[in-house]
């Protein structure tokens, strides 16, 4: 075969040029540590680290929402704790109060002190975050949540709500992890309305006095206003003996007033109580008069088997007439429980309208609505503090996995350095070699021997 000159120049530059190249690419190799500098190198480990690569960022945002989710929810068991530090303030003050020898000065002084508390409660609910969005507040974070009512009364019992919500019960979400979608705030609803009354499951309260014979009220002669109880006794919250009883009994009992469930105990003398559907005063639930002890449990059931599984203890002693009622727990804002405080340490105790048993019975009652509403942020609070928990596990996991798809890339990209110097000095030697080749061979002339 006959060989041209340029084609001995041409094949021997073009081996140059392949040569410099292949040194070119390992230099490249060398100098950014990796093997896999493009798709061509090697498609197979570039797919899969375009995939790993992709995941880490993934995680990585992950990361990065745990880190905003653990801020917002800190923020949110900061303001909780501090609301748990003024309940029990307010509750230490409420059993101050039920000491029969403070004055009307000194009730009043703790309702001053319970009024200032109220707007600290209002300042907690409107907490903001460094955004400016209210913590809660539900999904509607530049809506101020709590306000108070331009119609706020203090006189016991509270019959408006002294605080409004303007919020809703959503709950903003962040993904914290693949699986995992977390809720980062608390709405005020949960917190601070939707408070049980009594013990969560009913309440009881002073019924006010009636005529024995009939059951209907009895009216002040002068103001036509339903008199008080009129004798010493108190009751207590009460408590479920047996909640599917109790829970049967408001899914299958005929209620002679279906809109107002529950029980009335009427003592018929200072020794003897009946009880009484609260919607049917006329009809006793019981064949004869129970015998009354003061300090002894008074079961709700009837002479013809009905027992609905709750009691209540009832102390002092009581007048014929006097009553108390029990009927299913709902829910009562912390407001309306301050605010119910308050005007029960304003009003004057002592007189006809309002007596020191009357004072006591209605002290007690809203002090176990504040034992409600600090159980309720407690258990609140303890939801948070899972979530905290939670997303300190996830960080760690997150953690664990950014170190494995940093170690699976690297062995999908990274560079074998003693691999590589030995391919490099190798590929020098080709072109060194190719280079001396050419220039003796571009050197060669027929006129040399001529």
């Amino acid at each position: 075969m006959r060989i041209s000159t340029s084609q001995i120049y041409d094949a021997g530059s073009l081996n140059i040029q392949r040569n410099q190249a292949s040194l070119f690419k390992i230099q490249n190799q060398l100098s950014t540590g990796r093997r896999v500098l493009t798709p061509e190198d090697d498609p197979v480990a570039a797919a899969q680290a375009l995939l790993v690569t992709q995941a880490k960022e993934m995680n990585t945002q992950q990361t990065t929402n745990q880190g905003n989710a653990e801020s917002q929810l800190g923020l949110v068991d900061s303001q909780l704790s501090s609301l748990v530090d003024l309940i029990q303030n307010v509750r230490d003050r409420v059993i101050q109060a039920g000491n029969s020898t403070l004055s009307a000065s000194d009730r009043q002084s703790i309702a001053t002190e319970l009024e200032a508390r109220f707007g600290e409660l209002l300042g907690i609910a409107n907490a903001q975050n460094g955004s400016g969005d209210y913590l809660f507040s539900g999904y509607q974070g530049a809506t101020k949540p709590f306000a108070i009512n331009a119609s706020l009364s203090v006189v016991p019992p509270a019959t408006t709500a002294p605080v409004g919500y303007y919020g809703d019960d959503g709950e903003r979400l962040l993904q914290v992890s693949s699986s995992r979608v977390m809720p980062v705030n608390v709405a005020g609803s949960d917190v601070f309305m939707s408070v049980k009354q009594g013990n969560g499951t009913f309440f009881a309260t002073t019924g006010g006095a009636v005529d024995v014979v009939t059951g209907n009220p009895v009216l002040d002669p002068v103001t036509g206003d339903p008199v008080i109880n009129q004798g010493a006794a108190t009751v207590d919250s009460g408590s479920v003996r047996d909640l599917q009883k109790w829970q049967k009994t408001f899914n299958e009992y005929s209620w002679a007033d279906p809109s107002q469930p529950g029980f009335q105990i009427r003592f018929t003398s200072a020794t003897t109580y009946q009880l009484y559907d609260l919607g049917d005063p006329a009809t006793p639930l019981l064949a004869v008069d129970a015998s009354y002890t003061p300090g002894t449990a008074i079961p709700l059931v009837t002479s013809g088997g009905d027992d609905f599984g709750a009691q209540v203890v009832v102390q002092g002693q009581p007048k014929a007439g006097d009553t108390f009622e029990i009927q299913p727990s709902t829910n009562q804002s912390l407001y309306q429980t301050m605010q119910s405080l308050i005007g029960i340490l304003k009003s004057p105790v002592g007189s006809a309208s309002y007596t020191t048993s009357q004072y006591s019975n209605d002290l007690g009652r809203q002090l176990a609505n504040l034992d409600r509403a600090l159980d309720n942020v407690s258990t609140v609070q303890a939801t948070v503090g899972t979530r905290l928990r939670e997303l300190e596990s996830l960080g760690e996991t997150a953690s664990d996995l950014n170190l494995q798809y940093q170690t699976t890339l690297s062995d999908l990209q990274d560079l074998d350095y003693a691999e590589a110097i030995s391919n490099f000095t190798m590929q020098l030697t080709f072109l060194e070699a190719a280079q001396k080749s050419f220039a003796q061979i571009s050197g060669l002339s027929l006129f040399n021997y001529l």
